[in-house]
């Protein structure tokens, strides 16, 4: 198992946490979108968060969509995840470069920008539910904490991290999502506090060989009953297929199809998620138009 999530609770259950190792997840992104460095970190923070957010839902079809949309030269992210720990996502600009932060790291508030971020949770009832919240730092990380506590009237702290090579490709990822019961004490709020005050940098934790585990244990191993419930592999997946590409150009109407047909060349559409290109001949779009209404 290469990417995976762990899920736990500690403090008599006060306390609920998932933690993540998502580098595969991430360099898999880099590679499909040809993301510059800062776009990689951006994007893959978002992912990292969507895998554990995703694995919070509980029906097999619910599906998870984290919407960045802001005005920095990134151009705003969007990823979408399940509830088994499948994840895809994309920035609109990947190819964005701009100088490093006052802290010399890869600036991806910069890159990302003010704006506000949406959470659509879909769970198959006649609407999805749709929270919304004004990006605080545009760090990710900071914004998801500020959505669960304003959003979901959950107290939770969020640390999420990609550390980048040399070369571009991603060294590191990874992350953890921490949080209280609405009937934690007062005493377990103040304790969880200082240990999060100890954890200053994800990515370097991750660095030193940190696993998902070893991260709880650092945050939640003094409240003595953490508990592993359980183990979830994760991976970027896209379901893209030329069937569903299909089912896309049928539904844009025979008058567009007819055009495409006419100017007698095939064309080629790009799956947004994962850039999986797919190609129509002419032939092909004339069976597409016999099938649309």
């Amino acid at each position: 198992m290469r990417d995976y999530i762990v899920r736990a609770i500690a403090a008599n259950s006060q306390i609920r946490a998932f933690a993540i190792t998502s580098r595969d997840i991430v360099e898999k992104a880099r590679q499909a979108h040809n993301t510059s460095p800062v776009a990689t970190a951006a994007l893959g923070r978002l992912l990292t968060a969507g895998s554990m957010m995703g694995i919070m839902m509980k029906g097999d079809k619910d599906i998870l969509t984290l919407q960045v949309k802001a005005g920095g030269p990134i151009g705003g992210i969007t990823v979408t995840a399940d509830s088994k720990g499948n994840v895809k996502g994309y920035v609109k600009n990947p190819d964005v470069i701009i100088p490093a932060n006052s802290k010399g790291k890869l600036d991806v508030a910069g890159a990302v920008g003010v704006g506000f971020m949406n959470v659509i949770k879909d769970m198959g009832m006649k609407e999805p539910y749709v929270g919304q919240t004004v990006l605080q730092t545009s760090e990710i990380a900071e914004d998801l904490t500020y959505y669960f506590a304003t959003s979901e009237q959950v107290p939770s702290s969020v640390g999420l991290g990609v550390l980048m090579e040399h070369d571009n490709t991603v060294k590191q990822a990874g992350g953890f999502i921490i949080q209280l019961m609405p009937f934690a004490e007062d005493e377990v709020i103040d304790k969880l506090e200082t240990k999060l005050k100890e954890v200053t940098s994800v990515t370097s934790l991750l660095d030193e060989g940190y696993t998902p585990e070893m991260l709880l244990e650092k945050i939640l191993g003094d409240f003595n009953d953490l508990e592993i419930l359980d183990t979830v592999s994760t991976q970027f997946y896209c379901n893209c297929s030329k069937e569903r590409i299909e089912k896309a150009i049928i539904s844009i109407g025979k008058k567009d199809i007819k055009e495409m047909i006419e100017d007698g060349e095939e064309i080629e559409v790009n799956c947004h998620f994962c850039n999986t290109k797919y190609k129509f001949s002419v032939n092909e779009l004339k069976q597409i138009l016999k099938k649309s209404k």
